[in-house]
């Protein structure tokens, strides 16, 4: 809104010689960082007094829990505040809204995931919390319940990505198959989009004087490009081995994305601070990924694709850091408030959405490591246990519970060096992720 706002009043700041007073709020990197410090202030500021009121609304943790082996810890931390969610959604929700361009898509869709996701998470909360009161035992949403709205709106939103694609508006590429946006391509783990084509010589023609050079590409081919005098290289152009995605499937990818990582976020919450801290190490680095994809020089030098416009997603990466942040400073062991699922599917949405909006889904998935094993052990447990007949292939799925306890209920790790130690290994590999952009 500021932004906008800032559009419309440019020429008259200009005029009245006070636009050097806000020029910053015209830098796309300065509004991405403001908006990580601002939500990680509103976090903070109202934390206490969110925390306050649900705890005077009653809406704790039950303590329940679906193995006897957590049920002490389980025990332990019944009647902790939750649905904290809504401090983390809020602050991302107002500080994107103030200092993004909410003209463009990109920022459009992402707070349409953010808010649909967050209701879903909300009312399985309420039914799980209200359950006693209403006498009717509905513990919440049933799981395909809450997969029809995830995958729901993962379709919505991937047919708008693709049939609204961001038009080129520079010279990033010089040739695509049938002329589809780069917004529609599959990059696997280190592949090049942008390829430099070989220097080539056409041969003269019969009647042509062999000094002649040849003839310049058509524009309609090639668009301009800024080039210095002593600039010898040819333009860099699409490699001819990106695979564009047909509609059916760019928009199941879409859908995928989004709900197993919301789904991924939200088996992860299940120890103070572990879901919070490694949303923030991968809000930071999908940060970076968001203003290398929106700078066309960048994106270009790197080799991975270019949007036009994907820049703005960088405020909504950065809210989403700086209110993880800020809870973490609340959801920290021994834990004054829970996000619950309010919180943790609509992180987990953001995610998938940003991966899939900049087409670096397997950069982020690299990053999402501890969140793609988390879910990938209860999928394993789960279906190993059918099929086995009540044989376990963890001592307690998620992942993170087996690293915790025993099969007596004995404590193998202490929570907090559980946490500590995924939150290290989702930084490493962050920090590799972003490293795979420059080994390419």
């Amino acid at each position: 809104m500021l932004y906008l706002l800032l559009q419309h009043a440019k020429s008259w700041l200009i005029d009245h010689d006070v636009y050097w007073l806000v020029r910053l709020l015209d830098q796309i990197q300065f509004r991405a960082l403001a908006s990580a410090a601002l939500s990680f202030a509103v976090v903070l500021f109202l934390g206490p007094r969110v925390i306050a009121w649900l705890a005077r609304k009653k809406i704790g943790d039950t303590g329940q829990s679906d193995t006897q082996l957590l049920a002490a810890a389980a025990g332990s931390k019944a009647n902790t505040p939750t649905m904290g969610g809504i401090l983390i959604v809020g602050a991302i929700g107002l500080c994107t809204f103030l200092l993004a361009d909410l003209s463009e898509r990109f920022i459009q869709l992402g707070l349409i995931v953010l808010v649909w996701l967050a209701l879903v998470g909300f009312a399985d909360d309420w039914l799980k919390l209200t359950a006693k009161q209403r006498g009717s035992g509905r513990q919440g949403l049933q799981e395909w319940e809450k997969l029809i709205f995830q995958f729901g709106v993962g379709i919505m939103v991937g047919y708008f990505l693709f049939v609204r694609p961001p038009l080129p508006t520079s010279s990033a590429i010089i040739d695509q198959p049938n002329s589809q946006s780069m917004s529609h391509v599959l990059t696997l783990p280190l592949q090049k989009t942008y390829v430099r084509p070989e220097r080539s010589v056409a041969p003269s023609e019969p009647n042509q004087p062999a000094s002649q050079p040849p003839a310049q590409p058509s524009i309609a081919t090639i668009p301009t490009a800024e080039q210095t005098p002593a600039q010898r290289e040819p333009q860099w152009q699409a490699n001819p081995s990106l695979i564009y995605l047909p509609m059916v499937i760019f928009i199941a990818v879409v859908a995928l994305m989004i709900a197993g990582m919301s789904n991924a976020v939200n088996i992860t919450d299940g120890m103070d601070g572990l879901a919070g801290g490694i949303s923030a190490a991968v809000a930071f680095g999908i940060f970076v990924l968001c203003l290398v994809a929106g700078d066309e020089d960048a994106a270009t030098y790197l080799l991975v694709p270019h949007l036009p416009g994907s820049g703005e997603l960088a405020i909504l990466a950065g809210a989403t850091a700086g209110a993880c942040l800020g809870f973490l400073w609340w959801n920290c062991g021994p834990a004054h408030v829970f996000m619950g699922d309010t919180g943790a599917l609509a992180l987990g949405g953001v995610i998938g959405y940003i991966a899939v909006a900049i087409r670096q889904e397997f950069v982020v998935l690299l990053m999402c490591g501890v969140f793609i094993a988390e879910i990938m052990s209860v999928v394993i447990q789960r279906y190993y246990f059918k099929l086995t007949g009540g044989k376990r292939v963890f001592r307690c799925a998620p992942f993170h519970h087996h690293l915790n306890r025993d099969v007596d209920g004995t404590e193998l790790w202490p929570e907090q060096r559980v946490v500590t130690r995924l939150w290290i290994i989702s930084i490493l590999l962050v920090v590799l992720a972003l490293a795979s952009l420059k080994v390419r």
